[in-house]
């Protein structure tokens, strides 16, 4: 097939990118820059210039291929809500272009929009189109293309992982060394999810070869690290102390990202593993974060 790609420069896309091609497809990646256009031709793929913005921009780019992966996400988590409403609109750009065919588009979101509000792990067959999160926007899209016939399907992703980068702990680490010391809310007993890229990628390029309307796959391979755990690894890479704040406290120190430092984040991926024969074998989220070089800046 060939599969536009948005966000086919980005953390993850680039390793879908990889994978894409390794399993045969031509890849049509959408970037903005000079750099990401030479990016993508280096590794063998074609180029889309655009952004997520440029709405006929992304429908014209869904129109060229037979299928779509849409990764591309602003994360700017300071304007969190305006970029999921963001996200939404992209979504109903790409379903645009692919309009009067079965052509697949698979779209990303996040585990938490699969979880029935009673405390169990999230799970894939749970969608509630009132969850006030943010991220849910970008899967009302999808019910909405799913309505007028399009080939919807989701990806939902935990804390994704290498020994660079690891979701939201990516910032959390840069806030803690910039606060000299690591932090959890109460017992640090919430849970995240967790999964490595390399096997994220291998799950996209599944969910696109084996599409069909309105299915979900969680992309995680541990269901749930404690958040204790996550801030006593990083403390000691860190060389600082751990501590426990309360949820009163926990806004003034953690900033934004105080919307998610409590949460329980567990997901499971049971129903993807028996669906898509997925069975993830990278490293775990700890090993990774005991690998990390601590001495620099984290990756953007």
């Amino acid at each position: 097939m060939r599969i536009f790609l948005t966000g086919a420069t980005g953390f993850i896309g680039s390793r879908v990118t990889s994978e894409l091609l390794k399993a045969g497809h031509e890849v049509l990646g959408l970037t903005r820059s000079d750099a990401g256009a030479r990016t993508l031709e280096a590794a063998g793929a074609s180029v889309h210039r655009g952004e997520l913005t440029d709405l006929d921009g992304l429908t014209r780019g869904a129109a060229a291929a037979d299928a779509v992966i849409h990764l591309a996400f602003d994360h700017d988590f300071s304007n969190f809500a305006a970029n999921c409403e963001k996200d939404a609109r992209a979504v109903g750009a790409l379903s645009s272009g692919l309009k009067g065919s079965d052509r697949p588009l698979v779209v990303t979101s996040g585990v938490g929009m699969g979880s029935d509000g009673s405390g169990r792990p999230a799970t894939e067959d749970v969608f509630d189109a009132a969850n006030p999160h943010p991220r849910a926007a970008s899967e009302r899209a999808c019910e909405a293309a799913l309505q007028a016939g399009a080939n919807v399907s989701v990806v939902r992703l935990p804390q994704v992982h290498d020994t660079r980068r690891q979701g939201l702990i990516t910032p959390y680490v840069e806030l803690s060394r910039d606060k000299g010391l690591t932090a959890y809310v109460g017992e640090g007993g919430n849970r995240w999810s967790a999964a490595h890229v390399d096997d994220v990628a291998r799950l996209y390029v599944l969910a696109v070869e084996r599409a069909g309307p309105g299915v979900r796959h969680n992309a995680v391979d541990e269901e749930g690290v404690p958040m204790r755990d996550i801030a006593e690894v990083v403390a000691e890479g860190l060389g600082v102390p751990a501590i426990s704040l309360s949820a009163e406290d926990a806004g003034a120190h953690f900033g934004w990202l105080s919307i998610f430092a409590g949460l329980d984040m567990s997901a499971t991926s049971a129903i993807t593993r028996a669906r898509l024969g997925w069975s993830p074998t990278g490293p775990g989220l700890i090993s990774d974060l005991r690998r990390m070089d601590y001495s620099r800046p984290l990756a953007a």
